[in-house]
């Protein structure tokens, strides 16, 4: 039986099954690329203890924070990069090349000798591999987003480019799950010596599944299409970098704002938060990661509920709407853990930001997209996002920390992310009005 997408478009039941395993192949390969990211926020402590030195803890957990965004700061070079070779040589060779980085950044953090050992040897090996986790991280977001819209029926792109943020979620659960496992079966002693490595070998140890997976993708029909009809009409082909920068100017700086708060969003009220409610509001690991564990459940299932949604109402509507509800309510559940230090205020709270970060980064993938067209939509969004990236979110653990040492704001992180909704409104409402 066929299916009629809101273009007037038949989808067989061939297209739909092809599209079913495009989204199920990029989101499990999208979530072993996150989940060693997530794992890193997680055990930061630890990574901290092993590989930095200092007088104090906190002077060394900001380092593994600094090392942490410093692997940032090579993203808009990943994205750059695989984005240019996504473009020109398809989405599938770019996806298969991002997952190889990522493998080789996550070994070298998992098997580097500590600071004991080799001295300020340990903490260049932290940043290395960091650097090549952000390298492939660079190229992911464009190239996952453009493959997983271009496989998807016309009424259901934003459903679609939803499971991008899910799979990131879904990672999240794994490696809160592995991170919960980890501190209820060993001694704080032993995850501080070689407990803390586990999860790290854990994603070194399925990044092979990703790896075949999308080694066995098909293309996308979009990106056939165009160097189809680029062969029929025998055109050069011009520099992907520069049509984007002359050509799609309006479109990288409304996806760059549209970003900052996607970006900002995520790195401070789900990957920092479990450093934050322990350090700064005195939760413990183990009710810091059972709430990561259960909002980022809620956070996948409320991806997919915004995308399609934003395939009804359009993606403006859903964007402005979840930015301002989230602009209204990050301060009075922050304070609310201040007041009450219960697990199922935590969890609850934990519930609430996950939703409401679900809702706009459910549909920022799709509508960045949008943005631009074919023939450079992976270089596009991946510029526009790791640009945000980089400029605001790859330091938030590293500045929070710092703010609610040094300057003794506890709510540092409700600040920051009512100044990302601000940049993220006046964007949306620059979105074309078929958005």
């Amino acid at each position: 039986m066929e299916t009629l997408s809101s273009a007037g478009t038949l989808a067989s039941p061939a297209t739909l099954k092809t599209g079913r395993r495009a989204v199920f192949a990029a989101s499990i390969g999208n979530a072993l690329e996150w989940y060693d990211f997530s794992v890193y926020a997680f055990f930061a402590v630890y990574i901290a203890q092993n590989f930095f030195s200092g007088a104090d803890d906190g002077a060394r957990l900001l380092q593994a924070f600094l090392a942490f965004g410093l692997g940032f700061i090579v993203r808009p070079l990943g994205a750059v990069l695989l984005g240019v070779y996504g473009d020109r040589a398809g989405r599938k060779a770019a996806l298969t090349l991002t997952i190889l980085f990522m493998a080789v950044g996550t070994a070298v953090i998992a098997f580097a000798p500590p600071y004991s050992a080799i001295g300020i040897g340990a903490p260049l090996l932290i940043v290395c591999g960091r650097a090549l986790q952000g390298f492939s991280a660079g190229g992911e977001i464009g190239g996952a987003a453009a493959f997983l819209i271009e496989h998807a029926p016309q009424d259901r792109k934003g459903k679609y480019a939803s499971w991008l943020q899910a799979s990131m979620a879904i990672s999240n659960v794994l490696s809160a799950l592995v991170a919960t496992a980890v501190t209820l079966t060993l001694s704080r002693t032993q995850i501080g010596d070689w407990g803390w490595r586990i999860p790290f070998i854990v994603g070194l140890a399925i990044a092979p599944v990703g790896f075949w997976l999308r080694k066995t993708l098909d293309e996308t029909p979009h990106f056939q299409a165009e160097m189809d009809r680029a062969l029929r009409e025998q055109h050069a082909q011009r520099s992907t970098l520069r049509e984007i920068v002359t050509a799609h100017r309006r479109g990288l700086l409304i996806g760059f704002g549209i970003s900052v708060l996607w970006a900002t969003s995520i790195y401070t009220l789900v990957i920092f938060m479990p450093v934050y409610v322990q350090r700064t509001l005195g939760f413990s690991s183990q009710q810091a990661f059972f709430a990561a564990l259960v909002g980022n459940v809620f956070m996948a299932a409320a991806c997919v509920a915004a995308g399609t949604l934003s395939d009804r109402f359009g993606r403006r509507t859903v964007l402005a709407c979840s930015a301002v509800v989230m602009l209204v309510v990050v301060y009075p559940l922050l304070a609310l853990l201040q007041l009450s230090h219960t697990t199922a205020t935590l969890v609850v709270v934990q519930i609430m930001l996950c939703a409401v970060v679900a809702m706009f980064g459910g549909v920022a993938p799709a509508a960045l997209s949008e943005l631009f067209p074919t023939r450079v939509r992976s270089t596009g969004m991946s510029l526009s996002y790791n640009t945000a990236v980089l400029t605001f979110g790859g330091f938030a653990p590293a500045a929070l920390t710092w703010m609610t040492q040094n300057l003794h704001s506890t709510f540092a992180p409700a600040w920051y992310v009512i100044a990302a909704c601000a940049v993220a409104l006046i964007s949306i409402a620059c979105l074309p009005a078929s958005a």
